[in-house]
């Protein structure tokens, strides 16, 4: 059965909305559909609204990680067994989150239990690219060869290198 998520107002809902119908794990609904004051009330009042709301949601997914330095949220988190999905440094860029919920979503909702209160904290990191010269070695390192023999092994000719495959 799927899970139950309300999704807070900084997730781009024509994305999420488009992406529906591949998202067989989870249910996701705007808060404004649930009920349009959900926008207008505390992060806490919106937790404890899901939690006395006829259907029974599995939790919230939220960029605000504020929540995770104010003690009624957590306190209200933990009374009412619900799960906190914040995205997490994806900054103020709502594709960027809504990214990193798709990305551990599956996960998310195969470990998620009304049980007990979970908070799901999802970072992403920009990283710098890297040198292909470091897959080389990694490569090289698995086969018990020099990087140098890998190299040699897998480089073009300059003739090779400068044809076009699309005009052979």
């Amino acid at each position: 059965m799927p899970r139950l998520f309300a999704l807070d107002q900084n997730f781009p809902e024509p994305i999420v909305a488009a992406l529906n119908d591949y998202i067989v794990e989870a249910e996701l609904v705007p808060i404004r559909d649930i009920d349009p004051q959900l926008a207008e009330i505390d992060d806490w009042e919106v937790l404890l609204a899901l939690h006395h709301h006829d259907r029974d949601w599995d939790g919230l997914i939220t960029t605000d990680r504020g929540m995770l330095t104010q003690a009624r949220e957590l306190a209200v988190l933990r009374q009412t067994n619900l799960t906190l999905v914040v995205a997490h440094e994806a900054g103020h860029d709502p594709i960027k989150a809504t990214g990193l919920l798709f990305t551990h979503l599956g996960w998310i909702c195969r470990e998620t239990t009304p049980a007990a209160p979970q908070i799901w904290h999802l970072v992403a990191r920009n990283r710098p690219g890297v040198d292909p010269w470091e897959f080389i070695e990694k490569i090289a390192a698995h086969t018990n060869q020099t990087p140098e023999a890998v190299w040699q092994e897998g480089q073009l000719s300059a003739a090779d290198l400068a044809q076009d495959p699309l005009e052979l």
